[in-house]
């Protein structure tokens, strides 16, 4: 075999390998964040909380009917029950005033930037964890949960990060 190739093959295992190795802890944070409903708050590249199931439940909690429309299937109106994100922020003491944005990321790695203006807008973003008087099922049992980002004011879903697991506050 030509030695370019075979030098090209181990450059390209080395590659896999180490890619394979730095995504092995986002691995376990992932299935972490399914399993125990945790979502994890960064701040300019470094973890400053995490939220859990029992968190979001000590916040005010809203309900809100709401219709999800899609290019792809029918519009659906569903009932949400869930906290505002500002409001989570603001328990975990992180100002929206000193920051742009927030990115939410989920666990199949979906990301959604959101301007500092639109979390502070009054009735506009949720992280919800119910829909319809039901639990929001994670993603190996065909849902979109534990938790979803919701946001009112968009006309359509494609901005609803499903699976949320991290926030990215900027």
């Amino acid at each position: 075999m030509n030695k370019k190739v075979l030098t090209a093959v181990a450059v390209l295992v080395l590659i896999v390998a180490v890619t394979a190795y730095l995504n092995a802890g986002e691995s376990e944070e992932r299935a972490r964040s399914q399993e125990e409903a945790t979502i994890f708050i960064n701040h300019e590249g470094e973890q400053v909380a995490e939220v859990e199931f029992d968190n979001i439940l000590d916040l005010e909690q809203q309900e809100f009917e709401e219709t999800l429309r899609s290019s792809d299937s029918p519009d659906r109106d569903n009932m949400y029950t869930g906290v505002a994100l500002k409001d989570l922020l603001a328990d975990r003491d992180i100002s929206l005033d000193e920051i742009e944005q927030v990115v939410t990321r989920a666990v199949d790695g979906y990301t959604v930037a959101l301007s500092a203006e639109e979390v502070l807008e009054e009735d506009n973003v949720y992280i919800v964890y119910k829909v319809n008087d039901k639990p929001l099922p994670p993603k190996e049992e065909g849902g979109s949960g534990p938790y979803q980002i919701v946001i009112r004011n968009d006309d359509f879903g494609q901005r609803w990060n499903k699976f949320l697991m991290e926030l990215d506050v900027n």
